[in-house]
């Protein structure tokens, strides 16, 4: 995903804007926390694994792999509506193609697919708001939550999730993870995935810093998912571990969000560089050439090539 920092917000202030609980969440240090639980807990769904596994990107090139996509959800959080749509059109493309047969039920998987997409988002919205609960300053005030999953739910747009499907509150997702539950399962190769995502190989491009930096991460991640998910993906590990890394990982926390430039910017680029670049960015950009945000439909007329029905057709 070509992407130039610098364009990160000319035009507006995205769809959400800077007093927003999105904002402030995925830009805390505990949303890469949040990120490795998110494409952990992805690998449960049987069809997603079937993509993964299939291309093979996260083994064959894993830091560019999963920097691009932790990338791709700092853009729908805090860019301009440009460069969020642009993205989610990049998106679209480069999952078009992964498409075949998920060998556990026999039926055929498409990344593009409105159920897979919605999987991968409200995991990734859900574990990050979980590690910035557990490990940041806390839960949210029952105004800026509610705010929170509205703009989960407006993010989804960029996406070809179908708006009738999406949570809209912490009931309703808790409602939708109870409904998929009974399709979420295990395999060979969703055991290969997690385990690579937790305690990625310095081998295949990684390097010895991004191997090191997913097994730390993995002592919080691990502390955020049920016993019964740990279990069945056969990382489980003794409670003590969890009561045990819950305060130093917090003190780390505030240490990063104390002294961001020293901290967390530093250690970016060893372990995220698309990601840091864009952190560095919203961190110091100028305020754009309007100060107002703007709809997933309004910048898609401006800004997309690609109309809503186009963009669930890919793939």
């Amino acid at each position: 995903m070509a992407f130039d920092p610098t364009t990160l917000r000319r035009d507006d202030y995205g769809f959400f804007g800077p007093d927003s609980p999105s904002w402030k969440i995925w830009t805390a240090p505990t949303a890469v926390i949040g990120f490795q639980r998110a494409v952990v807990l992805e690998h449960f769904d049987p069809f997603l694994t079937a993509a993964v596994a299939d291309s093979r990107g996260i083994y064959s090139d894993p830091r560019k792999r999963l920097d691009h996509t932790f990338s791709y959800f700092l853009i729908a959080a805090i860019a301009d509506g440009r460069t969020a749509i642009q993205a989610a059109e990049h998106l679209m493309k480069v999952h078009a193609p992964m498409t075949g047969i998920e060998p556990i039920s026999g039926n055929r998987y498409s990344a593009n697919s409105p159920e897979t997409q919605l999987w991968i988002h409200i995991t990734g919205w859900h574990s990050v708001l979980k590690a910035y609960e557990v490990f940041g300053p806390g839960p949210l005030s029952p105004a800026e939550e509610a705010r929170y999953w509205d703009e989960c739910a407006i993010a989804a747009e960029l996406q070809t999730c179908n708006p009738d499907d999406v949570p809209r509150s912490r009931e309703e997702v808790r409602a939708y993870f109870a409904k998929v539950r009974p399709r979420l399962c295990t395999s060979e190769r969703a055991e290969e995935g997690m385990h690579h995502l937790l305690w990625t190989s310095y081998r295949n491009g990684a390097g010895i810093s991004y191997a090191i930096g997913s097994r730390l991460l993995s002592l919080a991640s691990v502390a955020t998912l049920p016993k019964w998910m740990r279990k069945l993906g056969r990382f489980d590990r003794p409670g003590i571990v969890d009561l045990a890394i819950k305060l130093p990982a917090k003190v780390l926390v505030w240490g990063f969000s104390r002294f961001n430039s020293f901290g967390l910017l530093t250690a970016a680029p060893f372990i995220a560089p698309m990601a840091g670049q864009i952190l560095k960015e919203h961190l110091n950009a100028q305020p754009p050439t309007e100060l107002k945000t703007v709809t997933p439909s309004e910048a898609r007329s401006l800004y997309g090539t690609m109309g809503r029905r186009a963009v669930a057709e890919v793939g």
